[in-house]
């Protein structure tokens, strides 16, 4: 945290000096404040952690990891993480220690990537991803429940829409569209409830030159189906909508399949005590990025 300085008043020699000595002071009495313990052993005021941290060696002795303020030994108010470059990476408002209001997540170089309103354990209202070019990659919109509702958008790295549905309740309702790189109609299916309505997809040639997609740094193709994952329906469908579960029932996959492998869908990904931490979106047969856990894929 930036030493405060005073005030600045409109003489500027003599009171230079002074400020200079004034300065010295502030910064004996905000290291007296910081990182303070109330008699209970209730962390109190403004906080910092500074490297080395535990589990991250990037953070090198004296580089700021995080900063914010303790009331009572809970997070308060805006909690700032920091790259080990001195970026932003973090910035997360909290109530009573819980993370409630406005965030917004950045790349390493400061720009953002992803900004959202959180409540205690879901997303509300409106979200946006960008991708690392600034284009804008996800604009999604949730209820108050942290479900999905509305009008949902992806856009390619070149700024063009490439998918758009709407979702009710966390599900997709009426028709998708997909779009190619250049802005031509390419697909379109119709959903009730959730599920593709059958011999509804419908395929399209573009009408004009198709820009070359240009991978991320993590691109990979989507995964097969795993052997022995059941699905929601009598049988696989190579080429078609499908629901996949792992063996121990919780579910592992879902979108369109192109020649047995996932084209548009999303990869559930559990850690060794069975909890849901991540879920991966692909497109066109590739990975696209990160997805937004909500209650409708727990």
């Amino acid at each position: 945290m930036r030493t405060p300085v005073g005030l600045r008043t409109f003489a500027t020699l003599l009171v230079g000096a002074l400020m200079a000595s004034s300065v010295a002071a502030q910064a004996g009495s905000l290291a007296d404040t910081l990182n303070q313990l109330d008699g209970q052993g209730r962390r109190q005021g403004w906080w910092q952690v500074s490297g080395p941290v535990e589990d991250r060696p990037e953070y090198a002795a004296g580089v700021l990891f995080e900063e914010g303020r303790y009331a009572d030994g809970r997070r308060t108010g805006v909690w700032k993480r920091y790259w080990p470059n001195g970026h932003p990476k973090t910035e997360i408002n909290y109530v009573k220690g819980f993370p409630k209001g406005a965030y917004t997540i950045y790349y390493p170089d400061g720009t953002p990537e992803e900004k959202g309103t959180w409540d205690l354990d879901r997303n509300t209202g409106g979200f946006k991803r960008w991708h690392a070019n600034g284009n804008l990659a996800q604009d999604f919109t949730f209820n108050e429940f942290g479900t999905r509702d509305g009008v949902q958008k992806y856009y390619y790295e070149n700024g063009r829409i490439e998918v758009e549905v709407t979702v009710e309740k966390g599900r997709e309702e009426g028709v998708l569209k997909r779009y190619h790189p250049n802005g031509d109609l390419w697909e379109t299916a119709r959903f009730q409830a959730g599920t593709m309505e059958e011999g509804s997809f419908k395929s399209y040639r573009p009408k004009g030159p198709v820009p070359e997609a240009h991978p991320s740094a993590e691109d990979r193709p989507a995964p097969a189906r795993v052997a022995g994952e059941a699905t929601n329906s009598a049988e696989f469908k190579p080429d078609g909508w499908n629901t996949l579960y792992d063996n121990q029932h919780r579910l592992s996959q879902q979108g369109l399949y192109r020649k047995g492998r996932l084209w548009n869908g999303k990869v559930y990904k559990y850690d060794p005590n069975g909890i849901l931490y991540k879920v991966e979106m692909y497109r066109n047969g590739r990975y696209a990025g990160k997805g937004v856990l909500t209650k409708d894929d727990q």
